[in-house]
């Protein structure tokens, strides 16, 4: 499975206004047209593309244009059967894309912050207070004493020391929250330190994606599958990862 791919599968969960059984686009690259329909809303606008006999709705972070105006986009990978959980609706497809030009002026504006990288934009900068990819992560204000061994699990130097005989299974391990973003691709993104890991080497700090909710400063146990070397692209690669994993605030 391609970046394109991992990208467009998570539901980023923002409303669009309508969309058909027929409104599927063409095999391509790029994909050009007219905008048939337009609204923006959360930071994004989305149109409903006149592209030959096919209508496609595409959305990009928020920029200027107006029914009638002649839009191109980097098609990569449609998002079919979309559901939105905001509007409660499923649309046939939508392009997610980083960037729509408008006739002959310049790209839509770049991915808020924090935001992952979609296929057609250019890759935004690390959110404020994302520990560097490449360098130890940032110290953070929040308590780590007092963080106790999950039972039967890891600890987040443990988790690193073992990462390639634990990839692919599951693990547990208890910590503490120093960063969290909500509602990214449909998931929630934190990082977790239990005072364990080097903060020389970077790790110290433990990324996690899931449906649960939690806060910077919970203690939290965080129990699922370890992802070794994950890339979504963009700059965003973790050595280790528990993706879609169940997070629990004790």
């Amino acid at each position: 499975m391609n970046i394109k791919h991992l990208l467009l599968i998570a539901a980023l969960a923002l409303p669009v206004a309508s969309a058909r059984a027929q409104d599927a686009a063409p095999a391509a690259d790029t994909i050009a047209g007219k905008v048939a329909e337009t609204m923006t809303t959360a930071g994004y606008t989305y149109v409903l593309v006149a592209a030959g006999t096919n209508k496609v709705w595409a959305a990009a972070p928020q920029f200027d244009v107006k029914v009638g105006d002649a839009v191109t986009f980097s098609a990569g990978l449609p998002m079919e059967n979309y559901h939105s959980k905001s509007l409660n609706r499923d649309f046939a497809t939508v392009y997610f894309t980083g960037g729509i030009t408008v006739g002959a002026g310049a790209a839509a504006p770049a991915l808020p912050a924090g935001h992952p990288a979609l296929p057609g934009g250019t890759p935004p900068a690390l959110p404020p207070g994302h520990p560097p990819l490449t360098a130890p992560p940032v110290k953070v204000a929040v308590d780590l004493t007092g963080i106790k061994k999950a039972a039967g699990g890891q600890t987040i130097a443990e988790i690193y020391a073992g990462q390639k005989k634990l990839a692919g299974k599951a693990v547990a391990v208890r910590g503490k929250v120093v960063k969290y973003n909500a509602a990214i691709m449909g998931k929630n993104w934190l990082h977790i330190q239990d005072s364990s890991g080097s903060v020389a080497l970077g790790e110290n700090d433990l990324a996690v994606t899931t449906t649960n909710e939690t806060k910077v400063g919970d203690t939290v146990l965080v129990t699922g599958k370890l992802s070794a070397n994950k890339d979504f692209g963009a700059g965003y690669k973790y050595a280790v990862i528990l993706d879609d994993a169940k997070v629990t605030v004790e």
